[in-house]
């Protein structure tokens, strides 16, 4: 070994041994660090390590060290609470709620002990209709959704605490029994309390009391021996939620009616937010009478007897095939007096059937969508009242809703023939109309061939509108049942033909995939419909065809396009809507054509002219009425002014075919040819 390669391992050994005590002096350093910061630790936080101590005198003494820390920490919070609260409340704060059931013939009622709310209704005569839960019992919130607290503020000897109940627990729960001397029935009446403190006796009660075969239940607020606590109280408030179920068939169109309503004190209407797709909200600074969560076919409605001073709501409106339809929350301010102790509140939990509505004289009804003051007044006024009497003795809903056609043929039927003979009239006339559109065959003189043709008109006695006021008288009746048979409760589950339920869509194929503007499934009514109409159109076409060009230039929006509409429109509706919607046009076509052919048209057209005979005469010895005199004048004077703006035209082209040309002085000369 040579000395370079001695000296450069000697080297190499100084650097490695360097290293090593470095590292050495660094590792014992940290290792020194972390035994510190685990003794710091250690001391502060001894319950982590207590459990990895091994048993002996001082890790005893350290849990037991441990356990009155704790102890003392949970009693100082108690102590808080209890100095801001007081030991009643704080006591109902800990304790284990119960649930109570109150029931009558037509519902269950469950009412949770903590915060004393309403935590479901089942409705005994109705199941669900939706497809994934079809016969199952008919609740009105989803389960754990709905909640209703009230909100105050109590005074205690040196604060101002607020109190929600449903972080309470309510004690003392009776449910008591009272007959009625009426009919001998029985009501049950729940009371809970909430006591603020035992000693005086102070608490806030709620008594939930159901009578029976009734949809409502009162809800009485009592505050007992509360006036040192509410002595600077000037309102108190609640909060109400509740996530509706998917209770019908087809989502859109349970979701189109559920909304939420409300009406002000002693008004006629109801307002509502509006039904939609989305998030909506609404604040109303003045009173309100009730508020109700809205489905299509129930609602849950809290009424204030004595009014709410303000109220705010909202909903979002929950995705398809959930299971859900909205979720609503809504708020309620309620004054507060000294001197009232007892605050008359109701809850309305039931279907949206106007007689039973209608009872209580609350305008409750009015939840029901039956249209504005003529559809509703046609609605209330006879398609309920047919309803309910033809209910009494048919118990097939088909075969009312074909009754109640005929009914409302037959009183129409003097109108539908009114139009017909309209039609009939213009159609005998048509020779003598073409004669005048063969005399004014130029664009100038669309006036004048206009007036021949109303002239033509008033002698033989022929109304041109007489075919479509008709027509239009009978249309609120068709909007009247547009209205009723979608928000039908007496429909919901009727079964009738293929249709297993008359106020959803029938469906006779589901499709796997989904049509724009049309849906996934075929209603055979629907489509029924759409057919009857293509066949009474295409009936009728030649009738308005001899109204005048203008009528037959709408052929395909009335032989076509109408039908198709009316397919994809309807093919998600109430399949008793459209069933209706069927019968009524077959009807139609079927009187349209008994009196096609019980109507001669070589008399109509011989009584037309001998009108026209007899208007000429009295004509010529009668003098003209001012108005005719006026009339008369106007049109002289349009034609006028159209013979004038003629003229003009004419001679300006005139005048630009005379116009001299122009100098050729400076213009070069022309080639003369060879």
């Amino acid at each position: 070994m040579d000395k370079k390669t001695l000296i450069g391992l000697l080297i190499v050994g100084v650097i490695l041994f360097g290293y090593s005590f470095y590292n050495s002096k660094q590792a014992a350093k940290y290792q020194e660090e972390v035994y510190r910061a685990d003794s710091i630790d250690r001391a502060e936080h001894p319950e982590r390590y207590a459990e990895s101590l091994p048993e002996s005198a001082e890790s005893q003494a350290l849990r037991a060290e441990l356990e009155a820390r704790q102890q003392a920490d949970e009693q100082a919070k108690q102590d808080a609470l209890i100095a801001s609260l007081g030991e009643s409340l704080v006591a109902a704060s800990q304790a284990e709620a119960q649930t109570y059931l109150l029931e009558n013939d037509v519902m269950k009622v469950w009412i949770s002990s903590r915060g004393g709310e309403v935590t479901n209704v089942e409705l005994k005569d109705y199941t669900r209709g939706d497809l994934q839960h079809k016969g199952d019992p008919l609740m009105l919130f989803k389960e754990g959704s709905a909640k209703f607290d009230m909100e105050l503020f109590i005074k205690r000897s040196f604060n101002t605490a607020q109190i929600n109940t449903t972080d309470y627990v309510f004690t003392d729960a009776r449910i008591t029994e009272q007959p009625l001397a009426d009919d001998g029935g029985v009501s049950r009446s729940l009371s809970l309390r909430l006591p603020v403190n035992p000693e005086t006796g102070a608490a806030i009660e709620y008594v939930y009391t159901l009578y029976p075969n009734d949809y409502m239940v009162n809800f009485d607020v009592n505050f007992i021996g509360m006036e040192p606590y509410t002595s600077n109280l000037t309102f108190f408030t609640f909060d109400w939620e509740a996530t509706s179920l998917q209770n019908e068939k087809g989502f859109k169109n349970e979701n189109m009616y559920t909304t939420v309503a409300y009406r002000f004190p002693d008004a006629r209407k109801i307002h509502e937010l509006g039904a939609s797709d989305g998030e909506k909200e609404e604040k109303i600074t003045t009173k309100v009478n009730w508020v109700s969560f809205k489905q299509q076919f129930f609602s849950s409605i809290f009424i204030a007897d004595d009014n709410f001073a303000d109220a705010s709501f909202g909903y979002k409106t929950a995705k398809p095939n959930s299971g859900e339809i909205k979720d609503f929350a809504a708020t309620f301010t309620v004054p507060y007096d000294p001197a009232q102790t007892n605050y008359a509140f109701r809850f309305y939990f039931g279907p949206n059937q106007y007689s039973i509505l209608r009872s209580y004289d609350l305008k409750l009804e009015k939840v029901i969508p039956l249209g504005g003051s003529l559809i509703s007044w046609i609605n209330t006024g006879l398609t309920i009242n047919v309803f309910n009497w033809l209910s009494k003795f048919i118990s097939s809903y088909g075969i009312i809703i074909l009754i109640l056609t005929i009914m409302v043929k037959l009183i129409i039927l003097p109108l539908t023939y009114k139009s017909y003979m309209s039609s009939a009239k213009m159609r005998v006339l048509q020779p003598e109309i073409a004669e005048i559109n063969a005399r004014y065959p130029n664009q100038e003189d669309a006036l004048k061939k206009q007036q021949a043709i109303m002239a033509l008109y008033k002698r033989c006695g022929v109304n041109p509108m007489g075919g479509c006021l008709p027509m239009l008288i009978q249309l609120p009746v068709l909007i009247a049942m547009f209205r009723f048979f979608p928000s039908s409760i007496e429909l919901r589950g009727q079964h009738f033909l293929w249709a297993d339920d008359l106020s959803s869509y029938d469906s006779v194929l589901n499709l796997p995939f989904n049509i724009p503007f049309y849906g996934n499934h075929v209603s055979l009514f629907t489509l029924l419909m759409a057919l009857a109409l293509f066949f009474y159109s295409k009936m009728t076409y030649k009738q308005t065809e001899a109204a005048g060009p203008q009528m037959a230039g709408m052929k395909f929006m009335t032989l076509y396009l109408m039908p198709i509409l009316m397919l994809c429109w309807f093919n998600s509706y109430a399949s008793g809507l459209t069933y209706y919607y069927l019968l009524s046009q077959l009807f139609t076509i079927l009187i349209m054509w008994i009196i096609r052919y019980s109507v001669n048209e070589e008399k109509l057209l011989a009584k037309l002219q001998d009108n026209a005979a007899k208007s000429d005469r009295n004509a010529a010895s009668k003098p003209k009425s001012k108005w005719q005199l006026r009339y008369e004048e106007a049109l002289r004077q349009q034609q006028e002014m159209q013979r004038q703006r003629q003229q003009q035209a004419y001679g300006g082209s005139q005048k630009a075919h005379t116009a001299k040309p122009q100098s050729t002085k400076n213009q070069p000369p022309k080639k003369r040819r060879k």
